[in-house]
């Protein structure tokens, strides 16, 4: 019998991992990618270290997907962070889990493990077709855009691993969304995720300040109490302690409500010991001098009280009830180019069990294309991981059926 025609397009993370999980199958596999080269996105994550998952307990770390909790729960205890470490060391690449418990390996880098998964890939009979733009499906035939001109082909199944709207200069540009919601197919708008926020500061501190890390500070939103820092910029604020914030903070905005982050600049004092510390500065002292000196702010602690709030004539415990509540008043989310990752995509009411297109039977469906957001600290990495895989298994299993 004729060996069944595989098409994966998309050669990020999912994509490759849907291209291995095949593999192993007696099926050809071929990847199709828009860009020169694959898996742009992961590389330049990797660039300042490659968080690969999260070393927390497994029953916490379903917990980190919102909505989407109970639908990726399947794909993930296929696919859980301690089988993606086994993998990754499989491939050469030991791992270690940062006193943060993100998991990195050891290399830090993601070009050693892409070269080794690519390696790997081949060796199992994977092709992939670099600058192969997918540009429209016509009654199961596939239309690629290429440099010698429109390609067509006509596969058994296809696994469409395009990525979501984030970073579209490496290839995720969520130019696919039109062409499935023609074929039926239900999809949510793009939405920042993992984002910075815009923040009107004054000229002043935006000068002086942009750039500058607030350190050693819990922040306070809907999303709950997070410990770390943040960083000034032209804009706003940028900054993993943000992102945990994301979503809360971006649908306050969308709902047109007032939005603010409550920021506790010296989550080592209580606000009553910051009142008596306060009250035994010298009267002669200034505001800021007191802020300094009593309640230990660094210089851009002290500007960003300021810019929230008017602390001149306060009393003592007036001022430690603002130290350890600002109110950070936000505008708006940086635009999705700027953001990690992206919220929407395919709704779960458009797929099946086997995240096959209800709309499109032999057409399947993995990574950010789908409408699920996690903040940042391996999650996103590692279910688009196990979606690819899922989905794989899902057309594999969809193949035995129709055969």
């Amino acid at each position: 019998m004729r060996r069944k025609q595989i098409a994966i397009i998309g050669g990020g993370p999912a994509g490759l991992m849907a291209a291995e999980e095949l593999s192993t199958s007696d099926v050809d596999v071929t990847v199709y990618e828009a860009m020169p080269t694959v898996a742009r996105k992961f590389l330049m994550a990797g660039k300042s270290g490659l968080n690969i998952t999260h070393g927390e307990d497994y029953d916490r770390f379903t917990t980190r997907f919102g909505a989407s909790e109970a639908r990726l729960k399947g794909a993930l205890d296929e696919f859980t962070p301690q089988m993606l470490r086994e993998w990754t060391e499989a491939l050469g690449q030991e791992t270690f889990v940062g006193t943060s418990g993100r998991v990195f390996p050891k290399a830090m880098k993601g070009s050693p493990l892409l070269r080794a998964w690519l390696s790997r890939l081949s060796e199992r009979g994977v092709e992939i077709k670099l600058r192969h733009r997918w540009i429209g499906l016509d009654d199961g035939t596939l239309l690629f855009e290429t440099p010698e001109g429109q390609v067509e082909i006509r596969p058994d199944a296809v696994l469409l691993a395009l990525g979501g709207a984030s970073w579209p200069r490496l290839g995720s540009t969520g130019q696919w969304v039109g062409g499935l919601r023609q074929a039926g197919v239900d999809v949510a708008d793009f939405q920042p995720a993992n984002c910075g926020f815009d923040v009107a500061w004054s000229e002043y501190f935006r000068e002086r300040f942009a750039g500058e890390p607030v350190k050693s500070v819990v922040t306070t939103s809907d999303a709950g109490r997070f410990e770390g820092e943040f960083v000034i910029t032209q804009n706003g604020v940028e900054g993993t302690l943000i992102y945990a914030h994301a979503a809360a903070l971006r649908d306050s905005l969308q709902e047109g409500r007032r939005t603010f982050l409550t920021i506790d600049l010296a989550p080592g004092r209580s606000e009553e010991r910051l009142a008596r510390d306060l009250a035994r500065a010298p009267s002669k002292d200034s505001v800021s001098n007191k802020l300094r000196k009593s309640a230990g702010l660094s210089p851009v602690k002290i500007a960003l009280l300021r810019e929230c709030a008017v602390p001149q004539h306060m009393s003592a415990s007036e001022l430690a009830r603002l130290i350890k509540a600002v109110p950070l008043a936000l505008s708006s989310p940086r635009p999705i180019a700027e953001a990690i990752s992206s919220a929407g995509g395919i709704r779960w009411e458009s797929i099946d069990q086997n995240y096959m297109l209800k709309s499109l039977p032999g057409t399947f469906v993995a990574g950010e294309m789908l409408d699920w957001e996690a903040p940042t600290g391996g999650y996103l990495l590692t279910t688009c991981f196990a979606t690819g895989k899922a989905a794989a298994r899902g057309l594999l299993h969809w193949l035995i059926k129709v055969c």
